[in-house]
C-alpha cells in the first residue's frame, strides 16, 4: 500500500531534483559565456595587437545554446507543473480520505470485499461476535485482510491515499467487534460483561464459524478462556498494525515535508532562472555594446598605427642624427680631456709658484721682523741717550745755579748770626 506513494514520492524528488540541476548548469554556464565574450569585448591594460576582424553579432554556437536553453527550461517548467500538480492531487485526496469517519471508510471497504469488518454491537455497548457463516478452511491474517482492504478501497479511488488511524482510532480486527463508544472502550469491562451475560444467559444460540470445526460439546469456559486468548492476541495485533499505521503516517509527513521543500526549492530555482534570464538579456547588450566599442577600438588603432609609423620614421631620422651628434660629442669631450690636462698642468705651476713666493714672503717677513726688533732697539737706545742727554743738560743748569750761588760757609753762617741778631 505504501510502496506506490513511495515510488510516487520519490518519481517527484527525481524530477525536481534533475529540474534543479539543469537550471543551476543553465545558470552556471550564461554567465561564463556571457563573463567570456564581455572580457574579450574590454580588457584594461592589454598591449596593441594588431587589428582583428570580429563579428557584430553574438556567434551562431551561443545563439544556438542559449534557444536549447531556453526550449530544455520551458520543457523542465511544463514537467514541474504537471508534477506538482499530481503531488496536490494525491495530497488532497489524502485529506479527503483522513477528513471521512472511520465507519465509512471501513464501510467503503465492506462494499468493496464483500464482507463488514465491523459486526453488529448491541445498545448496552456489548461485544459480540459475527453472525456471519465464513468458510471453514478460511483463516486470514487480520493484518493481511486489513491491508488488502485499504489496497482495494485506494484503487477504486484510483490514487495512492493512506487511512490515518491514530492509537485513540484503533483498527479493527476480522473478529472482533467495536463498541459503540471506542474511547471509553475497556477490555476488562468488556470482559466481565461477557462473563456476567453468559452466566445470566447462557451461550448464544447462533454458532459461530470460530468454532465451526470444532466439536458442539465444548464447555463455555473453554469457550470464553478461547475467546479471551483470541481477543487478547487480537488487540496486540490491532496495537501493531495501529503503530505501523502511525509510523506510516510519520513517513507521509516526511514526503509532505520533502514534496514542501521540493516546491520551495523549485520556485527558488525559477526565481533564480528569471533573474538568470535577465542577466542574459543584459549580457547581450553589453557584447552589443562591447561590439560597438570594439569597433571603435580598432579605428583608434588603426589610427594609432598609423602615428606608430610616423614616430618610427622619426625615431630613425632621430637616431641618424643622435649618431652624429655623438660623433661630434665624442671629439668634444676629447678636447675637453686635452683641455682639462692643460688646466690642470698651468693650475700645478700656479701651486709652484704660488709656493714660491709664500716662501720669498715668509723669509721677507723675518728679515723685516728682525730689523723692526733692531729698529725698536735702536729707539730705545736713543730714547735712553735722550734722557741722558736732560739729565745731563740739567746737571749743568744746576752747577750754572750752584756757580751763581755758591755761598761759602763762612757768609752762611755770618748770615745766620745776623738773623739772630735781628730777632733779638
Amino acid at each position: 500500500m505504501e510502496r506506490p506513494r513511495r515510488r510516487e514520492v520519490a518519481r517527484v524528488a527525481e524530477t525536481l531534483a534533475g529540474r534543479c540541476v539543469v537550471a543551476s548548469v543553465t545558470a552556471s554556464q550564461l554567465p561564463k559565456m556571457a563573463g567570456r565574450s564581455h572580457s574579450r569585448g574590454s580588457v584594461p591594460g592589454t598591449p596593441l595587437l594588431p587589428p582583428v576582424q570580429q563579428p557584430s553579432t553574438p556567434g551562431p554556437d551561443l545563439l544556438a545554446l542559449e534557444e536549447e536553453y531556453k526550449r530544455l527550461n520551458a520543457e523542465l517548467q511544463a514537467k514541474t507543473a504537471d508534477v506538482v500538480q499530481q503531488a496536490k492531487e494525491i495530497i488532497r485526496d489524502r485529506q479527503e480520505v483522513r477528513s471521512r469517519p472511520l465507519s465509512t471508510q471501513m464501510k467503503s471497504c465492506d462494499d468493496k470485499d464483500g464482507y463488514s469488518l465491523r459486526g453488529p454491537l448491541p445498545s448496552e455497548g456489548i461485544v459480540h461476535l459475527h453472525s456471519e457463516t465464513k468458510p471453514k478452511t478460511k483463516n486470514i491474517d487480520p493484518i493481511k485482510k486489513v491491508e488488502n482492504k485499504l489496497h482495494s478501497a485506494d484503487k477504486g479511488r484510483k490514487t495512492n491515499s493512506s487511512v490515518k488511524l491514530k492509537y485513540s482510532d484503533v483498527q479493527t480486527a476480522n473478529d472482533v467487534a467495536i463498541p459503540e463508544d471506542f474511547s471509553d472502550f475497556s477490555l476488562a469491562e468488556t470482559f466481565s460483561k461477557i462473563e456476567g451475560q453468559l452466566e445470566e444467559e447462557g451461550l448464544p444460540e447462533y454458532i459461530d464459524d470460530i468454532f465451526s470445526g470444532a466439536s458442539n460439546d465444548i464447555g463455555a469456559e473453554a469457550q470464553l478462556r478461547f475467546l479471551k486468548a483470541k481477543l487478547h492476541v487480537m488487540q496486540e495485533e490491532l496495537d501493531n498494525v495501529a503503530c505501523e499505521c502511525n509510523k506510516k503516517e510519520d513517513e507521509i509527513q516526511n514526503l509532505k515535508l520533502q514534496v514542501k521543500n521540493f516546491e520551495e526549492d523549485f520556485m527558488k530555482q525559477q526565481r533564480t532562472i528569471h533573474m538568470q534570464q535577465s542577466q542574459v538579456e543584459k549580457y547581450k547588450t553589453l557584447f552589443e555594446e562591447a561590439n560597438k566599442k570594439c569597433g571603435g577600438l580598432e579605428q583608434q588603432l588603426s589610427s594609432v598605427e598609423k602615428e606608430l609609423e610616423d614616430k618610427r620614421r622619426l625615431q630613425k631620422q632621430a637616431a641618424s642624427s643622435q649618431s652624429a651628434a655623438e660623433v661630434r660629442l665624442n671629439r668634444a669631450l676629447e678636447e675637453a680631456e686635452k683641455y682639462k690636462l692643460e688646466l690642470n698642468k698651468l693650475r700645478q705651476n700656479n701651486k709652484d709658484i704660488t709656493n714660491e713666493h709664500h716662501k720669498k714672503i715668509e723669509v721677507l717677513k723675518s728679515e723685516n721682523k728682525k730689523l723692526e726688533k733692531q729698529k725698536g732697539e735702536l729707539i730705545l737706545g736713543f730714547k735712553k741717550q735722550l734722557k741722558l742727554i736732560d739729565v745731563l743738560k740739567r746737571q749743568k743748569m744746576h752747577f750754572e745755579a750752584a756757580k751763581m750761588l755758591s755761598f761759602t760757609e763762612e757768609e752762611f753762617m755770618k748770615a745766620l748770626e745776623w738773623n739772630g741778631e735781628i730777632n733779638k
